[in-house]
């Protein structure tokens, strides 16, 4: 008699559970995230949450629309917010790169999607995250519309998430901000950032690791970790309300300083054969941006082309417009200064720091 045969483990029927998905938990995510998703919602939104796309409709507000788009992630800050177990702000910051972008171009944002990447969905913290999204969009005044969470088993080690945003803002064509309209002479009005936004964290986490424990250490009164963790602030609402205003007419261009640093990012936004000439005496480092360049011993030039160094929009206006900014600006509560201005630059380099 032959003995029976023991079956093979591997032909035991398998779930999508089992290659380490969890649907049920994707699913009570999302029922915990409507109510903050729903907050942001405009009244162009049409329908809700879980459909194959959303829906926005943009016929009763434009004449003659043009939509601006813009996407990005928050960079290896988001490694930094996941050792120290911050995940309610990162959001905000996902929210900030990339509205902030498309305001550049006078757009306003009318919806977000996020993408949320990882290996195992841990609910609390996907919320927090969501959380922090909302909570931006909110304060952007755009509408998060939709999003994806992708839990990939492999893809990612034991608490680590991936994070990208999109976005698609529109403006009236007349009303476009392409940098055609500045003019040798203007000013740059810098308007201060809350920090290193979310720019530069690969180089802050090797000063991080230099220095050693920081717990205790300050900057400016603040906890040095809470200084660099601060979310990127938003311009979107006090800036579309200055561009909608009396002095729309002024801005002649405008710069959101990401990556790239003041060095790489005005000069964008000027035509060729104009440069921008910035005064480092001007630029003034904020506390968190002192300790990083002593800890650091990181040279002034490379502190100017990797961090915003405490400024992190700039509007290109004419000379004799920058009172009347100036005095909307301080309406909005927005810290500001002139930082420099644009020159002519014919042949010759086309942005100076000094």
């Amino acid at each position: 008699m032959t003995a029976p045969t023991q079956q093979d483990d591997s032909r035991q029927p398998l779930t999508y559970r089992d290659a380490g998905v969890d649907i049920d938990a994707g699913n009570e995510l999302v029922e915990r995230i409507k109510p903050l998703v729903r907050r942001s919602f405009r009244p162009e939104v049409m329908g809700g949450l879980g459909g194959f796309g959303a829906l926005f409709d943009l016929s009763g507000k434009y004449r003659e629309p043009v939509l601006v788009s813009g996407t990005d992630g928050v960079g290896t800050k988001l490694k930094l917010a996941q050792q120290l177990g911050r995940h309610d702000t990162i959001g905000i910051d996902l929210v900030a790169m990339c509205v902030n972008d498309v305001l550049v171009q006078g757009a306003e944002p009318l919806f977000f999607l996020d993408y949320f990447a990882t290996g195992k969905l841990d609910i609390d913290t996907a919320a927090a995250v969501v959380g922090g999204i909302a909570r931006g969009c909110e304060e952007a005044g755009c509408a998060l519309i939709g999003g994806e969470t992708a839990e990939m088993p492999d893809m990612y080690g034991v608490g680590e998430y991936d994070l990208a945003g999109f976005t698609v803002g529109a403006v009236e064509k007349a009303e476009l901000r392409d940098g055609s309209r500045v003019r040798a002479g203007d000013v740059l009005l810098g308007i201060e950032s809350s920090g290193p936004h979310s720019n530069g964290y690969s180089l802050v986490r090797r000063i991080l690791e230099r220095a050693g424990d920081v717990d205790g250490v300050e900057v400016g009164g603040v906890p040095l970790l809470d200084a660099l963790m601060a979310p990127t602030r938003l311009y979107v609402k006090p800036v579309l309300a200055l561009l909608r205003g009396a002095q729309g007419g002024s801005i002649h261009a405008m710069a959101h300083i990401t990556g790239g640093g003041l060095s790489e990012n005005i000069i964008r936004v000027v035509p060729e054969g104009l440069g921008v000439d910035i005064d480092a005496a001007a630029l003034r480092l904020p506390p968190v941006f002192e300790w990083l360049q002593r800890e650091g011993a990181v040279a002034d030039t490379e502190m100017w082309r990797t961090f915003n160094c405490g400024i992190g929009f700039v509007l290109v206006v004419p000379r004799d417009a920058v009172e009347a900014v100036g005095r909307e600006l301080d309406a909005a509560g927005l810290p500001h200064r002139p930082i420099g201005r644009v020159v002519d630059a014919s042949g010759g380099e086309r942005v100076r720091i000094g």
